[in-house]
C-alpha cells in the first residue's frame, strides 16, 4: 500500500477525497475528472478505443419502460426559492416541487403517475449519490418525498431499496434503517476504509482466507459489461473494485431483485463534463471500474445504461440541484458549491444530463471558470442517441420550466 500513498495529490486531499479515488490507484480517477481536459490536450493521437461487449446489450429486445423511457427527451426543471432555509432543505417544499415536477413530466395525477411507471408488486430501487455526506450527497428530504410517493401508491416500504455501490457512503450520508424505517438500505459492496488509507495490514474485512473479496457473490457474473482494458492486481484495487481483469459485473441486486430503478442524482461537475444522471448510474451499477475512466471516459456511462438491467428497469430520474457544485467535482469542494434550488425530472437520462449540462457550464463561465466545450465532453450522449437510448438534440429536446 505505501507505494499507492507516495504520490503527490493535490493541497489539502483529505481522507474522504483519498477513499473516493481509491487512494493513490486511483489517480488516473482523480486526473480524469478533475483535469482531463488538460490532459486531452497533451495527448494528441489518444490510443486506439478499447472493445467492449455494446454488442450484445443492443442486441436485447426494449420493452416499453426501455430507455429513453415513456417520455423521451422531455426534461421538466423545477424552482423554488423557498426550497432551503437556514441552509437546510424544507421537506414541505421538496414534497412540493417533486409533485409538481411529477405532473409535468407525466401530465397526470400523483397516483396517476404511479400507474403509469409502477405495479404495487414491483421492487423499486433508489439509486441515491452519497458522496460529499450532508452537503453535495442526495438529500434526505428529496427521498423522503419519493417514498411518500411510492406508499402513497400502494408500493409496501419493504419494496423499496435504497442503493449504492459502497456501503459504507450509504450510512456516512444519513441513509441509515433508523432514518428509513421499513425500507432496506443496501451497498453493492463492502469497502475496508482502513485497509484503503494503509492504515491496516489487516485485510480480514474485505479479504476471504482463499483470496476472494467478501463482496463476490453481491455480482452476477453472467451479467457484465466487458472491456479490453485489464483492471489492477494490486490489493488496493480489489479492496475497493471487488475484481480485476476485463470484466466489470453488475450488482446482483439489480439483475436479481429490483424491477424498477429511479436515479436520484446530484447537480455536480466533473472536470468540464457532469457527474450527474448517467455517471450516477454507469459508474455506480457495476465494479471494477477505476479501469475504464482513462481509456473509455464517459462512453462508459452510455454503454453500461445499455444493458437491460438498467436499460429496461430505470423508469424515472431526479437530478437533486437543491445544492449545485459548478467545480471541483465529482468530489465535494464546499467553496463551490451554491444553493440552487431546483430538481430535473426525466425518464429520460440522457436528454436531462444535457440540459443540465449545458446548465453547469452556463454556470461555470458567470463564475469565471475557464470552461473547455470541446465535443468529447458530451460526445457520450449524442453516442447514447445513436444508440437510441435517449434524445440529446436541443431542438428536440422539450426543456420545461415549472
Amino acid at each position: 500500500m505505501s507505494g499507492y500513498r507516495s504520490l503527490v495529490l493535490r493541497e489539502n486531499l483529505d481522507r474522504r477525497d483519498f477513499l473516493k479515488i481509491g487512494g493513490a490507484a486511483g489517480i488516473g480517477l482523480w486526473l480524469g475528472n478533475r483535469s482531463l481536459s488538460a490532459l486531452a490536450q497533451q495527448t494528441p493521437a489518444p490510443p486506439p478505443r478499447p472493445k467492449t461487449n455494446i454488442e450484445e446489450a443492443i442486441k436485447v429486445p426494449k420493452t416499453k419502460y426501455s430507455l429513453p423511457g415513456l417520455f423521451p427527451g422531455r426534461v421538466v426543471e423545477v424552482r423554488d426559492a423557498g426550497a432551503i432555509k437556514d441552509d437546510k432543505a424544507v421537506a414541505k417544499v421538496v414534497y412540493r416541487m417533486f409533485e409538481k415536477g411529477l405532473g409535468g413530466l407525466t401530465k397526470k395525477s400523483g397516483k396517476d403517475s404511479f400507474a403509469l411507471l409502477f405495479r404495487k408488486d414491483d421492487v423499486v430501487g433508489i439509486k441515491v449519490n452519497p458522496v460529499g455526506p450532508g452537503t453535495i450527497s442526495t438529500h434526505l428530504e428529496v427521498v423522503d418525498a419519493l417514498i411518500d410517493w411510492l406508499v402513497a401508491g400502494g408500493l409496501r416500504r419493504g419494496n423499496i431499496i435504497i442503493w449504492d455501490r459502497f456501503d459504507y457512503m450509504l450510512k456516512d450520508a444519513g441513509f441509515t434503517p433508523e432514518r428509513y424505517p421499513g425500507v432496506g438500505i443496501e451497498g453493492l459492496q463492502t469497502m475496508d476504509e482502513a485497509a484503503a488509507m494503509g492504515k491496516t495490514q489487516d485485510n480480514s474485512r474485505w479479504l476471504r482466507s482463499e483470496g476472494t473479496h467478501v463482496s463476490v457473490d453481491n455480482f452476477d457474473q453472467e451479467a457484465y459489461y466487458w472491456a479490453d482494458v485489464e483492471g489492477p492486481k494490486d490489493s488496493a484495487y480489489l479492496n475497493q473494485h471487488v475484481f480485476n481483469g476485463k470484466f466489470s459485473y453488475f450488482g446482483k441486486l439489480l439483475t436479481k431483485r429490483l424491477t424498477k430503478i429511479i436515479n436520484v442524482p446530484v447537480f455536480k461537475n466533473t472536470g468540464n463534463g457532469i457527474s450527474m444522471a448517467t455517471k450516477n448510474l454507469g459508474y455506480g451499477a457495476v465494479c471494477n471500474t477505476n479501469r475504464l475512466h482513462g481509456p473509455l471516459f464517459f462512453d462508459v456511462n452510455t454503454e453500461v445504461m445499455a444493458f437491460p438491467a438498467l436499460r429496461d428497469k430505470l423508469v424515472l430520474n431526479i437530478t437533486d440541484g437543491l445544492r449545485g457544485q459548478y467545480e471541483g467535482g465529482p468530489d465535494y469542494e464546499g467553496k463551490f458549491a451554491y444553493w440552487l434550488n431546483t430538481l430535473y425530472l426525466s425518464t429520460d437520462p440522457f436528454a436531462l444530463d444535457m440540459v443540465c449540462h449545458r446548465a453547469i457550464v452556463a454556470k461555470r463561465k458567470g463564475m469565471g471558470i475557464k470552461v473547455n466545450e470541446h465535443p468529447k465532453f458530451t460526445d457520450y450522449l449524442r453516442y447514447a442517441e445513436r444508440l437510441g437510448l435517449g434524445v440529446v438534440d436541443p431542438g428536440k429536446i422539450q426543456h420545461v420550466l415549472v
